[in-house]
């Protein structure tokens, strides 16, 4: 007696559990997503704190470029955040140039004064400082830390007035290095640098080149100089937008509008409107602050490929 038996299928234990996964009620197991290495991580309170920062950033220069193109008129007339009804932008830029003789362009000129021997003077004096303090050992320079952390901590606003007297005695006020000479002192771009020299120069790059029978002037233009770079244009930024919006120190020191810089200059014009007959200019106003934080804008946008940390990698065999 012969029996036909019926052939029987197996399935994968890995079938069996597809098929009594959601159809049996059983609950899926949810991965938990891997962060991948080298991507950030995602942060909803960072995301929201960065939003506000940027709104907080964006608004008034958005504010200043819309306002720029109105005229007085318009200013009073249309919203804030949006454009009125003529565009008046490249009138106000001509009659800012132009008006009261064209002392604004005068402006502008003292202040890339003010700039190139402040703010340039600055930082060359804090590279040759900072590298000094970081990279030589000599008598008292605990002390010269504690008094440079000291000069950080004190504001300008407390110095003005007995830099005022002091300046007063040797006849400098009224004239340009009334403002040049204070700005020459800069007491964080100092720290910075000497923070910055501190990791950035190799003390086995230095060796080297003494062992080379290189001079202590030239390690320090053709060895230490090109390393310190990123922090040379951090400083330099710092000290130009310190000098390029410094008011409180010409406000004290200057009498003659000659030597105005665009910060004293245009706080005068909008202080026209407070006087009798004075002549209502808020839109040159505008404008003139508009143009004034141009060149600040593209010194960043400029000096950002700059800022690179790591230069000395791979300078030094290990």
């Amino acid at each position: 007696m012969s029996s036909t038996s019926s052939p029987v299928t197996t399935a994968s234990p890995s079938a069996s559990v597809k098929a009594a996964g959601p159809a049996n009620g059983a609950p899926r197991l949810r991965t938990r997503r891997r962060h991948v290495p080298g991507r950030p991580k995602r942060s909803v309170l960072l995301t929201g704190l960065t939003s506000l920062v940027l709104l907080y950033t964006v608004v008034p220069l958005v504010w200043l470029v819309i306002s720029a193109t109105k005229t007085q008129e318009g200013l009073a007339d249309s919203s804030g955040l949006w454009f009125g009804d003529d565009f008046a932008l490249w009138d106000n830029i001509s009659q800012t140039f132009t008006y009261n003789d064209g002392i604004f362009s005068r402006w502008l000129l003292n202040t890339l004064l003010y700039v190139v021997l402040g703010a340039g003077g600055a930082t060359f004096l804090a590279i040759l400082g900072g590298y000094a303090l970081a990279k030589f050992n000599f008598p008292g320079k605990r002390g010269v830390f504690a008094v440079v952390i000291g000069a950080v901590a004190v504001p300008g606003t407390a110095l003005a007035v007995p830099t005022f007297l002091m300046f007063s005695k040797m006849g400098l006020t009224d004239t340009p290095w009334a403002v040049i000479i204070p700005s020459l002192v800069s007491p964080f771009g100092l720290y910075l640098m000497w923070v910055f020299a501190t990791e950035a120069i190799p003390a086995e790059l230095m060796e080297a080149a003494r062992i080379d029978g290189a001079s202590e002037v030239r390690t320090f233009f053709q060895v230490a100089l090109p390393l310190l770079a990123p922090g040379i244009v951090t400083v330099l930024l710092f000290t130009t937008v310190a000098t390029w919006n410094n008011y409180f120190l010409p406000l004290i020191m200057l009498k003659d509008p000659d030597w105005y810089p665009l910060t004293l200059g245009l706080s005068a014009w909008n202080s026209q409107a407070e006087t009798i007959g004075g002549d209502v200019i808020f839109n040159l106003v505008i404008t003139g602050s508009l143009l004034t934080i141009v060149p600040l804008i593209a010194a960043f946008l400029l000096l950002q490929k700059y800022w690179q940390s790591g230069l000395a990698a791979g300078s030094v065999k290990e």
